[in-house]
């Protein structure tokens, strides 16, 4: 009989089991490295579970959210050169060497806390104060240029004022931002932040950015992507944070010290070839000093193209919509060495050539599309008046980047004023606008031209909240 009892009790827990593995809920992420991992099979589990770390996180102390942004920091420059090497593999785009800098840079010069700074003032009628608050979980969209370091900044300027972020990463990097996923999530945990303080779907899709974007739970927006992904963002009706197209278009006029000039034109585009929104697209250079200029970018180390040559790198490497006959970029070309870009169009040339470049007229597919390729088409313009309207019509009205080597303070504030971009770089690299080590700035990879936040930082992820003490607490 005590066998049978034992027996008896065997089974009843084998059916308990079970039944609770059948009734394990969905928002349970996959467990590693002992911690949840963020990494869930569908996305609204990963906003539940985000919901949920988001209410622990905004209660958690100045102090611990300190700690966890240093050692995601701290991560980051571990990891860098994995996480370099893992996106090179998967996405294809780039040079080693530039993303292993990117990973470094976004771990030292993202602004995090110390950018929430309160305000407060009293007066006759009492004390105001300024506060930062959060608006909740954000969803967000990466792109596969830079996939881990847009992960990290945008981890650490939207969980700064109290957020949780729900990622829906671009496919073509799914693996190596899962692979940063785990890793982030580990450290936060280990630090004192809740499990799922940052998420993401494991297979990302148009429908799981489509239900991320339109939960009931999910109040703000931020796409830094393609125009598609933008597109999507703005039909939720919500508020949205727009990193949006751009084609930033450099002006060289007759006072710019043209060796220069060359030099930080082919730092600035050649920089992990051109997959960079910032960099140099296009050139537009005045008559009087076009001829020397062209010398100057072959003795700084581009390679120029014939108009034959151009004509046939154009013919492989920008392709036409069928649909509405709009170019636009080959994926097989994107990001790729200079070397790729010149076999197609017949020359043989070292993996050393970072930059190609050659003149073309204003109408060109590579003046008028962000192609994203170390090749820089360069327009001969009569005038510095002349080089600003085109540089202007060749940015689009994006209002993203531009790019102005001159010594004349007159053409600088007209090409400024034109342009009215969220960044002008003047006699530098593009590079400059966004921070170290070109220049003297902060950086983002959000830089939201479409819904003018500009670079962006952990301010634009809060919401402001103010209390008024009425007639009291004016202690002096």
């Amino acid at each position: 009989m005590a066998e049978i009892d034992r027996e008896l009790v065997a089974q009843i827990v084998r059916n308990v089991v079970s039944e609770l593995e059948k009734q394990k809920p969905a928002a349970t992420a996959v467990q590693a490295f002992g911690v949840t991992n963020g990494i869930f099979e569908d996305i609204n589990s990963a906003i539940n579970a985000s919901i949920e770390a988001q209410k622990v996180w905004m209660q958690t102390s100045r102090e611990v959210k300190a700690k966890v942004i240093a050692a995601l920091r701290q991560a980051m420059h571990r990891h860098a050169e994995e996480f370099a090497r893992r996106a090179f593999e998967e996405t294809g785009m780039g040079r080693l060497q530039d993303k292993i800098f990117k990973h470094h840079n976004v771990a030292d010069v993202t602004p995090g806390l110390e950018d929430l700074e309160t305000r407060s003032w009293t007066g006759d009628k009492g004390l105001v104060v300024e506060d930062f608050a959060p608006y909740g979980v954000i969803a967000a969209i990466t792109p596969s240029t830079h996939p881990v370091p847009v992960l990290l900044n945008s981890t650490i300027i939207m969980i700064a004022p109290g957020n949780s972020v729900v990622f829906n990463v671009h496919p073509a990097a799914k693996n190596v931002s899962a692979y940063a996923m785990e890793i982030f999530n580990r450290v936060i945990q280990e630090n004192g932040g809740p499990a799922n303080l940052i998420s993401m779907v494991r297979e990302p899709t148009l429908d799981s950015a489509h239900a991320l974007f339109n939960h009931d739970r999910i109040p703000i927006i931020v796409a830094t992507g393609g125009p598609g992904p933008v597109r999507a963002a703005f039909a939720a009706a919500k508020k949205v944070i727009a990193a949006g197209p751009g084609n930033p278009p450099v002006l060289v006029d007759k006072s710019a010290d043209l060796a220069a000039a060359a030099r930080y034109i082919i730092d600035g585009a050649a920089f992990d070839n051109n997959i960079i929104c910032i960099a140099e697209k296009e050139i537009f250079v005045v008559e009087s000093v076009f001829d020397r200029f062209m010398q100057e970018m072959q003795a700084a180390g581009a390679v120029r193209l014939s108009e034959t040559q151009i004509n046939a790198l154009t013919e492989k490497a920008i392709l036409v919509s069928e649909k509405n006959q709009e170019p636009y970029p080959s994926r097989d070309f994107l990001g790729k060495n200079a070397n790729v870009l010149a076999k197609a169009a017949g020359l043989d040339l070292s993996d050393d050539v970072k930059m190609l470049f050659g003149e073309t007229n204003f109408d060109h597919p590579f003046v008028q599309v962000e192609q994203m390729m170390p090749f820089l088409p360069v327009v001969r313009v009569k005038s510095a008046d002349e080089g600003i309207e085109l540089s202007y019509r060749a940015e689009h009205n994006f209002g993203h980047t531009a790019i102005i080597h001159s010594n004349d303070l007159d053409v600088i504030t007209r090409f400024t004023r034109k342009m009215d971009t969220d960044i002008v770089a003047v006699n530098g690299p593009s590079l400059a606008g966004l921070g170290p080590k070109a220049g003297e700035s902060y950086f983002s990879h959000t830089l939201a031209s479409p819904t003018g936040e500009g670079v962006c930082t952990p301010r634009n992820f809060a919401r402001v909240r103010r209390l008024a003490m009425y007639k009291s607490l004016q202690i002096v």
